[in-house]
């Protein structure tokens, strides 16, 4: 069904994993051992079914060149010194070429870039928008690109380095001083690596001396911040940094991306995303800028000024929802979460797992993935803005296994090449026919599948008005607000009760509907009104009144959207 308002839904996957179907993967494994997803593996059918769980758009995530301890000297790319590359891949946001494709993922190195751009006519054909990241604070110690534009010039190249900072410079410097950082210099190569003078780390270390705790495979770009002298600002003239970055948006935008999430976008002063997402939008209007904020201090800058469309709704709902599903936090504070962004929860991107994070059904979070389906209904059909996941998460991937650089930490590796078990599984080599898949991961994706789709194929989830039903509910009659949360969802003449359970056992809640929902909503009071459960399909017969409590079973750690025809 066709209808105005689209509510997105973006699935993020690695392609360097997706693909690769080794399944006895060594920890610190080159590439030959190892193997790696390419680009290609995202067939039609793939894609097809990406679409089919419900998806609008998908995150590429590391598609633009960065290090690696991979040789590719012989398609005259420059090697990277093994000290000052995180895992045997190297890590995607560590870029060493803005204008390439990481040869990885091509199956014909010479012939990545087309490779990617015929990946997203694939992707566009098939029914899905393509977002790719954009790094815009910082790149790889050895930063260099063999596919700048004629008539461009290298970042770096005409930098003072004698200074440690100029509003002319790419880089910020320590002068007259080799990088000194506190791990292996040498880390196995003939010589150690050598950095003179030395470069300011990504993660705003203004010394020579970062540590293995640091960003150390990065060096941070300078957009006219001294950093050193209380943060002054340089913006007149506009600093050469900016110029260089805007073109570097613009190329990308010309291959028919549709959005960009920008990385750590907060280290970059506003006033640049100022100046430079008009210029993008003046040419390629539709291109969705998606920022990575976690200071909900600069939320309103980055969106009323810096001119994101939306913004990582880290720090609020994704850290409220995970206490509240690892039961360290009670569920009211899901109401405080959505009320403190004071109209902002719609320019909000939501998610529960992404390659930043621990996976829910991972020892470090849940532990099960089933534990996670009250936050996943929350997150995804609270309001109109986007939604997140993370490819794998649909299986209850764990993200368990030691990769190498990335030990078991509860997360994805994005540093080594690997291969994921439940997207292997599920691929099946390319059949995508759920027969390697086992019952539990199939009863898993039904529900994500549902769940997702619904967030547009039901108007009032997609386009219509939410009403919090926390309030009304405090010190309830059979209603635990630690553990229960519902809200209403109303567009035209339909009506989403949606009420969630994160506790380990089944309730039989009573759910007050305030006359002020009445109001706010425009609802007629019906005593007796039948409705349907979209998760299950099931119907049963509630009351829609003021003045009597609405009563509602609902399983262990599970929700229901009960659709009432008004």
């Amino acid at each position: 069904m066709e209808h105005s308002t689209e509510k997105i839904i973006i699935y993020q996957v690695l392609p360097r994993l997706f693909g690769n179907d080794n399944n006895c993967c060594v920890p610190n494994g080159t590439l030959q051992e190892n193997g790696c997803g390419k680009m290609a593996d995202f067939t039609s059918k793939a894609l097809t079914e990406i679409k089919k769980l419900g998806a609008t758009h998908i995150w590429y995530t590391g598609i633009i060149e960065h290090a690696t301890q991979t040789d590719y000297r012989r398609y005259n790319i420059s090697p990277d010194h093994p000290a000052i590359v995180k895992g045997k891949a190297g890590s995607p946001y560590a870029i060493k070429d803005y204008y390439d494709v990481d040869p990885d993922l091509a199956k014909d190195v010479p012939g990545r870039m087309k490779e990617f751009e015929n990946l997203v006519q694939r992707t566009h054909r098939n029914g899905l928008k393509v977002i790719i990241d954009f790094i815009p604070n910082h790149v790889a110690r050895q930063y260099h690109s063999d596919h700048q534009p004629d008539g461009t010039s290298q970042l770096g190249a005409n930098d003072d380095c004698h200074q440690a900072f100029s509003p002319y410079n790419n880089f910020y410097y320590i002068p007259q001083t080799e990088l000194h950082g506190q791990f292996d210099m040498q880390a196995g190569a003939s010589e150690p690596y050598l950095e003179c003078p030395a470069k300011a780390t990504g993660n705003n270390r203004f010394d020579a001396y970062p540590t293995i705790n640091d960003w150390y495979e990065t060096i941070k770009l300078n957009y006219g911040v001294d950093y050193a002298n209380g943060g002054s600002c340089h913006f007149y003239p506009v600093p050469d940094t900016w110029f260089k970055m805007l073109d570097i948006m613009l190329f990308w935008a010309s291959k028919g991306i549709d959005g960009l999430r920008c990385d750590m976008a907060e280290m970059v002063p506003v006033e640049f995303w100022e100046w430079a997402i008009p210029q993008v939008k003046g040419k390629y209007p539709k291109v969705l800028f998606i920022a990575e904020v976690y200071n909900p201090n600069e939320y309103h800058n980055y969106l009323a000024r810096g001119h994101f469309d939306y913004l990582y709704d880290k720090v609020g709902l994704y850290d409220t929802l995970k206490a509240v599903t690892c039961d360290n936090a009670s569920a009211t504070r899901i109401s405080q979460s959505w009320q403190s962004l004071g109209g902002k929860e719609r320019q909000m991107l939501n998610f529960l797992e992404n390659h930043d994070e621990q996976r829910i059904a991972s020892s470090f979070f849940a532990g099960h993935p089933m534990k996670a389906i009250p936050a996943l209904i929350v997150s995804a059909t609270m309001n109109t803005n986007p939604m997140m996941i993370y490819f794998g998460q649909e299986f209850g991937e764990q993200g368990m296994d030691s990769e190498g650089f990335s030990g078991r930490d509860g997360r994805t590796t994005i540093f080594d090449y690997w291969s994921v078990e439940s997207i292997r599984h599920w691929r099946n080599g390319g059949k995508f026919d759920g027969k390697m898949l086992t019952d539990d991961q199939r009863h898993l994706y039904n529900i994500y599948q549902r769940i997702l789709t619904l967030c547009n194929s039901e108007r009032a989830i997609a386009e219509g008005s939410c009403f919090d039903l926390t309030y009304a509910n405090l010190n309830g009659w059979r209603y635990n607000e630690h553990r229960q949360y519902a809200f209403l969802r109303h567009f035209d003449k339909e009506l989403l009760l949606i009420a969630v359970n994160f506790d380990s056992i089944g309730v039989d809640v009573a759910i007050n509907l305030p006359s002020h929902a009445f109001d706010y909503l425009q609802l007629p009071q019906i005593d007796r009104c039948e409705a349907i459960d979209l998760l299950s399909g099931e119907k049963e017969t509630i009351s829609l009144l003021p003045y009597k409590a609405t009563e509602v079973k609902i399983g262990a750690w599970s929700g229901k959207i009960l659709k009432i025809k008004l």
